[in-house]
């Protein structure tokens, strides 16, 4: 996918059709900028309804915290 974008007057940028249907993204979705080098990654916020239930058995026990890194 090589579709390119330009910035607008109002700082705005539409992303190209191609793009929102390979990824199924709609109006209205919430994104994070993630600065990377001298580029930036344009992430999905996903909502709590799709977070529920991620770590679901994930143990709390001996669970390796910051504090015991090396």
């Amino acid at each position: 996918m090589s579709d390119t974008t330009t910035l607008s007057a109002k700082f705005q940028i539409s992303i190209p059709k191609a793009v929102r249907v390979a990824h199924q993204w709609k109006a209205g979705q919430e994104f994070a900028f993630i600065p990377k080098g001298t580029g930036v990654l344009l992430v999905p916020v996903p909502s709590a309804a799709k977070l529920a239930g991620i770590a679901k058995g994930a143990k709390i026990q001996d669970y390796r915290d910051r504090k015991d890194r090396f």
